[in-house]
């Protein structure tokens, strides 16, 4: 069991929780992640990126997007209640040291588990520039973290609505041609973003790292759910990752497996929503 000691709505669908988990906070490395489960019984695994840890309260923190019936059932629960199911660290951690210029770009929810590597980079000395953005000003998350540790700040967003009108690309696209070019990028988002961000550094040879969420069960490697083709090798991103090199990513293959899901998330999502409606209107 997790008591959750702090719940905040951060926009429309995107939400932030402090979990009670001392063991999972004092062992935990950039990069690393948990799995919860909502419901003890039955119900979907779900990954998470641990996006910060408190060793005094011996707490870590989640932020998750609402994206189907578990996000959502997550999303419902209020401080004090308790998560029954929830492991980690898992994943292989950050690996960390002073590279020189490291560009982290972080689209969307990908900003959270972008955050503590931020962290631990301008700790070890690299010169940090971020950048990060979303579709709308609603959907900037973590402005002011991000903005506290990078040595230069650029915040996009599709529409226009905030900051600069342009996707996390074109900046990229720029700071590689400077000379010096970075020594690394770090691009954390949808996967379709890293996929671009990955395509933009390329010409350019600036090796790219991505952090990857996909499908996953049991976070050991067994299952199998969570495999990514990377060169000419499968990967399992749960015991592998979840960080890869961005130019080696099959990221259409992985897609595609993702995109497998996306209309049953859908028709669970509003099935529960309706559920939820049913039972408000049969207690009036």
């Amino acid at each position: 069991m997790s008591k959750i000691l702090f719940r905040q709505q951060l926009s429309k669908d995107v939400f932030l929780m402090k979990l009670h988990a001392p063991l999972i906070a004092e062992e935990r490395s950039a990069g690393q992640f948990i799995i919860l489960q909502v419901d003890e019984d039955y119900g979907e695994r779900i990954p998470l990126t641990i996006a910060d840890a408190d060793l005094s309260e011996g707490s870590i923190t989640i932020i998750f997007q609402v994206v189907g019936k578990s996000t959502l059932t997550l999303s419902l629960l209020k401080e004090g209640e308790e998560i029954p199911a929830l492991v980690g660290p898992l994943g292989k951690p950050t690996h960390i040291e002073n590279f020189g210029t490291v560009v982290c770009v972080g689209g969307g929810i990908g900003v959270a588990p972008l955050h503590p590597i931020a962290q631990a980079l301008k700790k070890a000395g690299n010169n940090v520039i971020t950048i990060i953005g979303a579709r709308t000003k609603e959907l900037i998350i973590l402005e002011d973290k991000m903005k506290a540790i990078a040595d230069e700040f650029i915040l996009c967003t599709d529409d226009g609505s905030y900051g600069r009108k342009a996707l996390v690309t074109e900046p990229l696209k720029e700071i590689c041609e400077r000379s010096p070019k970075p020594n690394m990028v770090i691009a954390i988002g949808p996967p379709i973003m890293m996929k671009f961000c990955s395509e933009t550094t390329r010409p350019y040879e600036v090796f790219t790292q991505v952090s990857l969420n996909t499908i996953m069960v049991d976070g050991t490697g067994m299952c199998g759910g969570c495999r990514v083709n990377v060169g000419n090798e499968v990967k399992f991103v749960c015991v592998d990752g979840p960080e890869f090199d961005g130019h080696k990513v099959n990221f259409d293959n992985m897609i595609s497996r993702l995109n497998s899901y996306k209309e049953f998330e859908r028709t669970m999502h509003q099935c529960y929503l309706e559920q939820q409606i049913q039972q408000k209107e049969a207690v009036r």
